[in-house]
Protein backbone atom coordinates (compact mmCIF):
# COMPACT_ATOMS: atom_id res chain seq x y z
CA UNK A 1 0.00 0.00 0.00
CA UNK A 2 3.00 2.26 -0.32
CA UNK A 3 1.72 3.57 -3.64
CA UNK A 4 -1.52 4.73 -1.96
CA UNK A 5 0.42 6.66 0.66
CA UNK A 6 2.66 8.38 -1.88
CA UNK A 7 -0.23 9.12 -4.24
CA UNK A 8 -2.22 10.55 -1.34
CA UNK A 9 0.74 12.70 -0.34
CA UNK A 10 1.00 14.03 -3.90
CA UNK A 11 -2.74 14.79 -4.01
CA UNK A 12 -2.47 16.55 -0.67
CA UNK A 13 0.41 18.68 -1.94
CA UNK A 14 -1.64 19.63 -5.02
CA UNK A 15 -4.47 20.73 -2.74
CA UNK A 16 -2.05 22.68 -0.58
CA UNK A 17 -0.63 24.40 -3.66
CA UNK A 18 -4.19 25.35 -4.62
CA UNK A 19 -4.78 26.85 -1.19
CA UNK A 20 -1.58 28.88 -1.44
CA UNK A 21 -2.62 30.07 -4.90
CA UNK A 22 -5.95 31.22 -3.44
CA UNK A 23 -4.16 33.15 -0.69
CA UNK A 24 -1.87 34.84 -3.21
CA UNK A 25 -4.83 35.71 -5.47
CA UNK A 26 -6.78 37.30 -2.64
CA UNK A 27 -3.76 39.23 -1.37
CA UNK A 28 -3.08 40.53 -4.87
CA UNK A 29 -6.70 41.55 -5.33
CA UNK A 30 -6.76 43.39 -2.00
CA UNK A 31 -3.55 45.27 -2.82
CA UNK A 32 -4.86 46.24 -6.26
CA UNK A 33 -7.35 48.62 -4.67
CA UNK A 34 -10.35 47.33 -6.58
CA UNK A 35 -13.81 48.73 -5.99
CA UNK A 36 -15.98 46.80 -3.56
CA UNK A 37 -18.13 45.19 -6.25
CA UNK A 38 -15.13 44.06 -8.29
CA UNK A 39 -13.35 42.78 -5.20
CA UNK A 40 -16.46 40.90 -4.10
CA UNK A 41 -16.79 39.26 -7.54
CA UNK A 42 -13.12 38.24 -7.49
CA UNK A 43 -13.45 36.78 -3.99
CA UNK A 44 -16.55 34.81 -4.96
CA UNK A 45 -14.60 33.13 -7.76
CA UNK A 46 -11.70 32.38 -5.42
CA UNK A 47 -14.04 30.77 -2.87
CA UNK A 48 -14.96 28.07 -5.38
CA UNK A 49 -11.29 27.33 -6.06
CA UNK A 50 -10.56 27.42 -2.33
CA UNK A 51 -13.22 24.82 -1.56
CA UNK A 52 -12.02 22.62 -4.40
CA UNK A 53 -8.43 22.78 -3.18
CA UNK A 54 -9.55 22.02 0.37
CA UNK A 55 -11.53 19.01 -0.86
CA UNK A 56 -8.54 17.78 -2.87
CA UNK A 57 -6.30 18.11 0.16
CA UNK A 58 -8.77 16.24 2.37
CA UNK A 59 -9.09 13.42 -0.15
CA UNK A 60 -5.31 13.14 -0.30
CA UNK A 61 -5.06 12.94 3.48
CA UNK A 62 -7.77 10.25 3.51
CA UNK A 63 -5.74 8.29 0.97
CA UNK A 64 -2.67 8.50 3.19
CA UNK A 65 -4.61 7.32 6.25
CA UNK A 66 -6.19 4.42 4.35
CA UNK A 67 -2.78 3.46 2.98
CA UNK A 68 -1.30 3.45 6.49
CA UNK A 69 -4.18 1.47 7.97
CA UNK A 70 -4.13 -1.15 5.20
CA UNK A 71 -0.33 -1.31 5.01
Amino acid sequence: MGWLIWTGAAVTLLGLAGLVACIVTVATARRAGLEEAALRAKLQRVIAWNLGALLLSAIGLMMVVVGIVLG
